[in-house]
C-alpha cells in the first residue's frame, strides 16, 4: 500500500510540476505569451543540446524544413525536422500507432509540440508527442493547424 501511494504522489508532483510549466492547450495563449514560451523553450533546448542532456520534457514550436519517410521498423513514427526560433534543428519522431498521424503535414508548416527530448549531434530528437498507455510517462503532443495530435 505504501508503495501505491509513492507512485500515486509521485505521478501527481510530476503532473503538477509539467503541468505548471507547459500548457496541453496552446491555442489560447496570446501571441507575446506563445513568443515568450518559444524564447524559453528555444533557451531550455540549446542548453539540453550544448550539455548533452537528455530525457528533458520540453514544449515549443517550429517551422517543418524537412518530412522524413516513416519508420516502420517496430512502433512506426511519423518523422520530421523542424527549425526553432533560435536557428537550432529537431527531428520529432511522433508515434503513429499510438497517435493519429498529423494530418496533411507539410514543409514551411509551423507546429507546436510538447514530447522528451533526447540529445544527438544534429540537434536532438523529440518523441514521447502522445499518451503514455501505461500512465508511467507525462503525456505529450502535436498541434497542427489548430487540432492537437497526441
Amino acid at each position: 500500500m505504501k508503495k501505491i501511494l509513492f507512485v500515486v504522489a509521485a505521478l501527481f508532483a510530476g503532473y503538477a510540476y509539467f503541468g505548471s510549466q507547459y500548457s496541453a492547450t496552446p491555442n489560447n495563449a496570446s501571441t507575446a505569451t506563445q513568443n515568450q514560451r518559444a524564447d524559453t523553450s528555444d533557451t531550455a533546448i540549446a542548453n539540453a543540446f550544448a550539455n548533452k542532456i537528455s530525457n528533458l520534457q520540453v514544449s515549443g514550436q517550429g517551422v517543418v524544413i524537412k518530412l522524413l519517410p516513416d519508420d516502420n521498423d517496430g512502433s512506426r513514427h511519423q518523422k520530421f525536422v523542424v527549425k526553432l526560433a533560435s536557428g537550432q534543428t529537431l527531428l520529432i519522431a511522433h508515434n503513429i500507432d499510438l497517435a493519429a498521424r498529423v494530418a496533411s503535414l507539410s514543409e514551411g508548416d509551423s507546429i507546436m509540440f510538447n514530447g522528451q527530448y533526447e540529445w544527438n549531434a544534429k540537434g536532438g530528437v523529440l518523441h514521447w508527442t502522445h499518451l503514455d498507455p501505461n500512465r508511467s510517462h507525462p503525456a505529450g503532443w502535436l498541434q497542427h493547424q489548430g487540432k492537437i495530435y497526441q
